[in-house]
């Protein structure tokens, strides 16, 4: 989707994977303990998607205690967090895939552009992917400290999901069969772009509908004002 003049970003939106995280808790520490991480990112991701969450400076509905309003907002920033990574997941499983891009773009254009950013993703993940075992494997030491260890949390969250990310950025790359269709409604968000976020909410909303996508607009209206 054009989110800019010359600005681009890739977006899918289908069921995710089946999830296991429902049924009863495997043996061993870390198998549990992933387990439960994932139980709390589900729940922080439906609250996302009812847009029931509570804010973080919402001292009426906020967690009490420090812990309970820092686990909080670890979720809600997980569940952002995890909805942006959310297409080079879906990536690792695919085999054939169709890119929609606006009819004001050429087809050479669009492949490259895919390219591109994909090339982009695997760079930067695995660049992360390195940082993040780090500081995880450092975070190690404050289990020793009263508390919940909030610091690994943050990075086991992070070094997983951007070894998923750059899983599925190669595959992108290297192992999907690529088709591609124009599409008007792409090629009508460029102007939308430029404008104020309020300006425009319901012409993306329309056009979200007519994608039949229903996390389609809050993505643009998030990515276009960066």
């Amino acid at each position: 989707m054009p989110v800019g003049p010359d600005r681009y970003e890739l977006y899918c939106e289908e069921p995710d994977e089946p999830d296991d995280a429902d049924g009863d808790e495997p043996p061993g520490f870390v198998r549990r303990t992933w387990y439960r991480m994932r139980q709390q990112l589900a729940e922080a991701e439906r609250a996302r998607d009812r847009e029931t969450a509570p804010h973080p400076d919402d001292d009426a509905d906020a967690p009490a205690g420090f812990f309970g309003r820092l686990k909080a907002r670890t979720l809600r920033w997980a569940a952002v967090w995890i909805a942006e990574q959310r297409l080079l997941w879906q990536l690792r499983a695919k085999e054939a895939v169709c890119l929609v891009h606006p009819e004001d773009v050429a087809e050479a254009q669009a492949r490259e552009l895919l390219k591109r950013s994909l090339q982009r993703d695997w760079e930067r993940h695995r660049f992360w992917l390195v940082v993040d075992s780090i500081g995880m494997i450092a975070s190690g030491a404050l289990i020793l400290v009263p508390g919940p260890n909030f610091l690994g949390y943050y990075f086991v969250v992070r070094t997983v999901g951007h070894y998923l990310s750059l899983r599925g950025a190669r595959q992108g790359l290297n192992g999907i069969a690529w088709s591609v269709r124009p599409s008007p409604d792409l090629a009508a968000l460029r102007a939308l772009a430029g404008e104020a976020p309020d300006d425009r909410e319901a012409r993306v909303h329309e056009i979200a509908a007519r994608l039949g996508l229903e996390r389609f607009a809050r993505f643009f209206q998030r990515s276009a004002t960066r």
